[in-house]
């Protein structure tokens, strides 16, 4: 049964949601009441991607839930400053308005990323945190706690006339219609992609919108000039909720080192790393994932596990 759903995008019951004003597109699919998961995308994916991920889920007992980030898939793509911060806003609020409830937050790269940040900011909220991985280049280059003003106002400057110069109104169309994207999803997979017309569709579609040019320039403004504390260094230090670092071995984006020196750096953390798979394990081998998820979900939150689940494994 779950096979079949494993070669749709289209899973689960879609609705919008407004936060702030922006249209925020979300869906959820399993039992009303179970134990919610919020699954949340990785750059320039949506929530289609947990396709093989969320039946799977769902067919365990639990109520999974997943939201298109502000600026991607069909969310709106607004003209604006983006960061890990604005999103862990949008998580927060998702969670206080629509789950209503604590969940557990599972995210894949820079979903990953927000995930974090969401249980930084309101831990209430949140139950436990999966990042499969865990990217930010603060890990390799850390960021200063402060900067003079000046330098903060030159910079400022220097990135809005560079990101004004690039043709990006051209580049993303151009690249969401040649090869150049399928040679770029292909670098996030260990394995071969080339026949998986879904994939190619849910990450074309939303860069060929006339407002994703824009949306891409707020996402490169806003990351570039984040606070340090929004960094993934500072949350990882100011986490109080048990985290899970589940790495593909053959991650070519987000190396396997950059998981192990943070797993040295707070022995606290779990770290998996599963083999054969690259920078999209949730998606590439999905049992293997739910795998090393579920009974790490036992082990911190036994209590919310969702009835019956030890049935179906």
């Amino acid at each position: 049964m779950v096979a079949a759903v494993d070669q749709t995008a289209d899973w689960g019951v879609q609705q919008i949601w407004s936060w702030r004003g922006y249209s925020c597109h979300w869906r959820v699919t399993g039992p009303a009441g179970a134990p919610p998961l919020l699954l949340l995308h990785g750059f320039g994916a949506s929530s289609s991607h947990w396709r093989r991920t969320a039946p799977r889920l769902a067919e365990r007992g639990w109520r999974v839930y997943s939201l298109d980030l502000l600026g991607f898939g069909a969310s709106e793509q607004p003209a604006r400053p983006i960061s890990n911060g604005l999103w862990g806003y949008q998580v927060c609020a998702f969670l206080r308005q629509v789950v209503q409830q604590p969940a557990v937050l599972i995210g894949n790269s820079l979903g990953g990323l927000t995930a974090l940040t969401a249980a930084v900011l309101q831990p209430k909220w949140v139950d436990a945190v999966v990042a499969a991985p865990l990217p930010d280049p603060a890990l390799l280059n850390p960021v200063p706690r402060t900067m003079a003003r000046w330098k903060r106002r030159w910079m400022r400057r220097l990135l809005r006339i560079i990101l004004r110069l690039l043709p990006l109104e051209l580049l993303v169309p151009l690249i969401s219609r040649t090869s150049l994207l399928k040679m770029g999803l292909q670098g996030a997979y260990f394995n071969s992609v080339a026949g998986d017309r879904d994939l190619l569709k849910l990450i074309a579609r939303p860069a060929q919108r006339p407002t994703a040019a824009r949306a891409l320039r707020g996402m490169c403004f806003g990351m570039a000039l984040r606070a340090q504390a929004s960094t993934a260094p500072a949350l990882l230090v100011a986490l109080q909720r048990p985290l899970l670092l589940i790495w593909g071995c053959e991650d070519r984006f987000v190396p396997l080192s950059i998981g192990e020196s943070i797993r040295h750096q707070h022995p606290h953390i779990d770290l998996v790393a599963l083999e054969g798979c690259g920078h999209c394990p949730h998606d590439e081998v999905p049992e293997r994932f739910i795998d090393v998820l579920l009974p790490w979900l036992d082990r911190n939150l036994g209590d919310i596990r969702p009835a019956g689940d030890n049935q179906r494994r």
